[in-house]
Formats: structure tokens, C-alpha cells, sequence
């Protein structure tokens, strides 16, 4: 059958992530620290707004891009948190963060294309630009504290470059960019020309500091991706948003109507009220995810791996000592198999990965003290 399948489709695989979680989940007694799922609930106000929302028969489909409702709020929303000014007009909600993606990626890239790409990055990028024939050219961050330098922007940019993926706070890395960083990359931005495509779905997640988006400083050379899996705790209601002058979102709107037609009705009617009524709601678990970084961070260390501080998100991309042999594939495979902590290997975010592994501390406080109880015994075999 494959000779009737499409030959980039073929060449695509399945996301590290899920393969080696995958592979685990078979394992008994496993604390799994290999998803980026939130471990809070989704807020009540947000429960009972979809709940009411259902009562009330609000079960069609909406507009492509979204109930106005919805829009205006989303509107406001960004407005207040990051001075981001994109009228109703000029966003789509899409089916996650991962949907805005997808149709931003398809709507702006021409087969030959080369997109930039910092590295290590979430593995989510790289397939659909391949599938639309373009060409993903990554930046080694390894040397840089895993940020972007505009001096390596720069230098990576050819005639062929079409735009550059920025995700901050990062997954995997849990690093972000401060708007003076911001502001000299925006810079190499403005005078190339080309596109900006910022992930900024961990923004809510920033934990010193506020997060400056770089949409205020290159609004026409950007296209700007949120949601409410994190912020919200809303991972299966799959909301995102996807926001771009209106030259651009109309040529989006064609993309998501023909994928989806429109985000679940029931979805949106409790992320207007996400909106509206919980401009707050991630203060509580951005403030217990930084008190599990320093908890986790202090252990790790102890266990001899070195780590860049996460500034956000809820992630450690960790380097495995000189002492381990294996490379981070098999290393991760026996620590789950032995000490049944699941973590994922360094490689599915980047082809310099092997030494690295991302450890997601989006666990209970009492998850997290057995997993690093149970690292640490498995470490002592490599004193």
C-alpha cells in the first residue's frame, strides 16, 4: 500500500515524545515525567461556563475563525497581558496551538523554502515543513545557554530563507529571551525581511519578569501563536489562537476552514469565559512550577548533570555527566526500566540531543520527590 501513499508523508515519523512514552507505558509503577500536560485541573469558572454552554444547546458550528465573542476576548486578552494589538479580524481560533501551527506553516511556505530553526525544539516544527517541500535549517543553541544570538540569525539567513521559528519560553529547554535579546533579533528581522513565526504558548508560564512578545517590536514581519493548554490547564479543550496582520489571516482562514471548519462550540464558549473571567488563573501554577524547578534543580544537580535554569515553561533539558556511557536513548530506557522514572531522550528535540534528556516537572510535589529518590539511587551505579 505505501506506493499510494505521498513519499514526504512516508518520510515523516511519529514524535519522539509519544514513541518513547510509547515504549514505557507498559512499564508498572511508572512516574512519567515525559508529556507536557499540566497537573492542575481546568479552573471551575471555565467547567461551568462550557457546562451552561452545553445546557443552553450551543452545539453548531461557529464562524471559521471563531464566535465574535470569543475574538473580542482574545483581543483584550493579549492586549492587557502583552500589548499585542490584533483586532477580531485579525485572529483565528484554532484546535490547539499545534492546529495555528500547521496553518501557518502551510500558509507561507513555497517548496525550496528554508526555515530557521533554534535547536534544541520541539519536534512539532520540522514535519510540516517538510511535508510542504521547504527545507528546515537548525541553529545550534547548545553554546549560546540555548538562546538564539542575532548573530546567529544572521548568519543563517540566505536569499532561500523564508522565516524563523522562535519559541520561548522554549520546549524543551525552559529558556526565554528578554526584549533586549528580542529586540536585537528583531532587528536582523527587519532588515532581511523576513517572517517571524513566535510560539508563545508557554508565555503565561514566564517565571521572572513579564514576557514581552516580539510582535510589539515587528508587527508585520510576525505571526503569533497562543493558547490555553498551559495557561489554563486546558490541554484536551484545544483552543489556540493564531493572530497576523489581516493580509496574512485571510489567507490563513482558507487553511483552517478547509481542516477543521471551526473549533469545538463548547470549547469556545469556555475559553471566552478562560478570557473574560481568569486573566489570573495561571498565577498559582506558575508560582508552584517555579518552587518544583528549584526543588528538582537542586537534586539533579547533586546527581551530577549539568542544567541551564528553566525561566518558564515547566521543563529541564539536562546533560547527562561524563560518567554515563550510554548515549541518552539508552540511558532513559534503563532508568525506566530499573528505576521507573520516564524521561524523554534528548534526541527527539534535536540531532545534538544524545547527551540530553527533557524531564518535565509538571508532576505533583509528591511525584517528584520519589522520581528524584528513585534517580538518585539509579545515578549511584555511575559515582
Amino acid at each position: 500500500m505505501q506506493k499510494h501513499v505521498r513519499q514526504s508523508v512516508q518520510e515523516i515519523e511519529i514524535s519522539g515524545i509519544r514513541k518513547f512514552n510509547n515504549r514505557v507505558a507498559g512499564i508498572p509503577d511508572m512516574i512519567r515525567l515525559t508529556l507536557g500536560e499540566p497537573d492542575f485541573p481546568t479552573p471551575d469558572h471555565v467547567k461551568n461556563a462550557a457546562i451552561e454552554a452545553i445546557h443552553h444547546d450551543f452545539t453548531n458550528y461557529t464562524p471559521n475563525a471563531g464566535t465574535q465573542e470569543l475574538l473580542q476576548a482574545a483581543s483584550h486578552y493579549f492586549y492587557d497581558k502583552y500589548d499585542l494589538t490584533y483586532s477580531p479580524k485579525e485572529i483565528i481560533v484554532t484546535v490547539g496551538a499545534t492546529e495555528a501551527i500547521s496553518v501557518a506553516i502551510q500558509t507561507i511556505l513555497e517548496a525550496g523554502d528554508e526555515v530557521l530553526l533554534p535547536d534544541p525544539i520541539y519536534p512539532g516544527y520540522e514535519p510540516i515543513i517538510h511535508l510542504m517541500g521547504a527545507v528546515s535549517v537548525k541553529i545550534d543553541t547548545t553554546e549560546t545557554a540555548f538562546k538564539l544570538t542575532a548573530e546567529q540569525l544572521r548568519a543563517a539567513i540566505t536569499p532561500k530563507t523564508k522565516a524563523l521559528i522562535l519559541p520561548y519560553p522554549s520546549n524543551p529547554t525552559g529558556v526565554t529571551l528578554t526584549a533586549e535579546e528580542l529586540a536585537e533579533i528583531a532587528e536582523v528581522v527587519r532588515e532581511t525581511g523576513i517572517l517571524v513565526i513566535a510560539d508563545e504558548i508557554y508565555s503565561e508560564l514566564t517565571f521572572f519578569g513579564t514576557h514581552t512578545s516580539i510582535a510589539t517590536m515587528i508587527r508585520e514581519q510576525t505571526i503569533v501563536i497562543n493558547g490555553l493548554s498551559k495557561s489554563h490547564a486546558m490541554i484536551g479543550w484545544r483552543i489556540g489562537f493564531l493572530m497576523a496582520p489581516e493580509a496574512l489571516i485571510s489567507q490563513m482562514i482558507k487553511v483552517h476552514q478547509y481542516a477543521v471548519t471551526c473549533a469545538s462550540s463548547i470549547s469556545q464558549k469556555a475559553a471566552e469565559e478562560a478570557l473574560r473571567n481568569g486573566k489570573d488563573d495561571a498565577v498559582q501554577m506558575r508560582t508552584e512550577y517555579n518552587t518544583r524547578a528549584g526543588f528538582v534543580h537542586e537534586r539533579l544537580v547533586k546527581m551530577g548533570f549539568s542544567i541551564i535554569e528553566p525561566d518558564g515553561a515547566f521543563y529541564f533539558f539536562a546533560k547527562l555527566p561524563d560518567s554515563v556511557s550510554e548515549n541518552s536513548f539508552d540511558w532513559a530506557i534503563a532508568l525506566a526500566e530499573e528505576a521507573k522514572v520516564a524521561v524523554v531522550p534528548g534526541d527527539a528535540f534535536s540531532e545534538k540531543g544524545d547527551r540530553y534528556f527533557r524531564l518535565s516537572f509538571a508532576a505533583s510535589f509528591s511525584q517528584l520527590a520519589e522520581a528524584m529518590d528513585r534517580m538518585t539511587s539509579f545515578m549511584n551505579k555511575y559515582a
